[in-house]
């Protein structure tokens, strides 16, 4: 293992393990001593059709000898056909670039208040999103996060959002207020434990905006381009959603964010309203494109099905042989979370350190599983290995 010490001229503020990645291939990523680890997290649900996939790196190949920026007071042909794209998968009308997840969220946030105030002719601003959510580190998006450890020290926060239990409708109902424009959530609570939002609680909230003339943002950063087994999460719960944010898995790693609404909302951002220097540049949009047709043409939804079901299996014998620390698995698609009755940290370390398996926590005591979409047979039976034998050392 690499023993790395942190650069002194980098701030101190990621947690780093102790390894310097320097190559990566597929599922398989090398560091700097020549270890090789099997990368179960997508580096955080990123790199979903692998590390380097190769048609997305061959467009971008061609991409880098043609134009890399150019600004957005001008067309950007692959925001088109990008845009197009999203639109035709999601069911949704119109699309924005940005570089993140942080910023698509805060594109969000910014849609709906102009939507309430300049498109309805209201005064409405406070938006409504759930404990244990996470939206970003933005001083808007990390008030709208639903959990207070990301908070602290960055007082005073932005007013305008209500935080209130999750998969709680009554209590919905309950904070919405003549001051309210929308509604936000995960439809699985990543960063927050591996949590799924019910089916009656997603078509309630729907119900609940239409009926008061509220937004429904659903934040896909995490859930969104097929994470879940469908392209978008909320393709699972019979409801259609005003606007989105997506990230993370839509360029492959290339960074990459994007919002995504209705004619209707998307009418809201006039020009001068929202803007962005880098984002959709011809770099980033071509990275998405290419992640968009390699899903398609290689039917990853498919495979998605069937590593999640060879996923499920594996996990259900492991909570078999530890019955006393498994104590439950949930989530859909490739974002599952295995809950513990002991912390987490130690398998997950054990299963890094001793067998070359990157795994990732989502809280104290769960273990979330996030591997790529083109994860074989091999690779599943290997990871969750590990993780039997780091619990079985906890």
């Amino acid at each position: 293992m690499s023993t790395v010490a942190a650069p002194f001229h980098l701030m101190n503020n990621y947690a780093r393990w102790p390894i310097s990645l320097v190559k990566g291939q597929g599922n398989q990523v090398w560091d700097d001593q020549g270890n090789q680890y099997l990368d179960f997290t997508s580096g955080i649900a990123v790199t979903s059709l692998g590390h380097v996939p190769p048609k997305v790196t061959a467009k971008l190949h061609e991409q880098l000898d043609t134009l890399w920026h150019c600004s957005n007071l001008v067309h950007v042909p692959q925001q088109g056909i990008l845009a197009e794209k999203l639109s035709r998968l999601s069911g949704l009308d119109q699309a924005f670039f940005c570089n993140s997840g942080a910023e698509a969220n805060e594109g969000l946030i910014k849609l709906a208040r102009r939507y309430a105030q300049k498109v309805k002719g209201t005064e409405r601003f406070e938006i409504i999103t759930f404990e244990q959510s996470f939206h970003g580190r933005t001083l808007a998006t990390l008030t709208a996060t639903g959990q207070d450890k990301v908070k602290d020290g960055f007082a005073p926060l932005p007013q305008g959002f209500v935080t209130v239990p999750y998969n709680d409708l009554e209590a919905v109902k309950s904070a919405v207020t003549d001051k309210t424009c929308a509604i936000m959530l995960e439809l699985i609570q990543g960063e927050g434990g591996v949590h799924p939002a019910g089916d009656a609680f997603v078509k309630g909230l729907r119900e609940l905006c239409d009926a008061h003339g509220l937004l429904l943002l659903v934040d896909e950063i995490q859930t969104g381009i097929g994470r879940t087994g469908t392209w978008f999460a909320f393709q699972q719960y019979g409801v259609k959603p005003d606007a989105i944010s997506l990230a993370k898995g839509l360029g492959s790693g290339f960074p990459i964010g994007a919002v995504v609404a209705t004619k209707e909302v998307a009418e809201a951002f006039a020009p001068g309203t929202h803007g962005t220097t880098f984002g959709g540049n011809p770099l980033a949009a071509t990275a998405g494109i290419a992640t968009l047709d390699t899903m398609e043409q290689e039917a990853i939804l498919d495979k998605v099905a069937k590593v999640h079901e060879l996923l499920i299996q594996e996990l259900t014998q492991l909570k078999a042989a530890h019955p006393d620390k498994v104590v439950t698995v949930r989530g859909k698609g490739l974002l599952l979370g295995v809950e513990l009755s002991i912390t987490a940290a130690a398998a997950v370390n054990y299963a890094r350190e001793k067998k070359g398996v990157i795994l990732l926590m989502a809280g104290p005591n769960v273990v979330r599983l996030l591997p790529s979409f083109i994860t074989t047979e091999a690779e599943v039976k290997q990871a969750i290995a590990a993780l039997d034998e780091g619990l079985s050392q906890a």
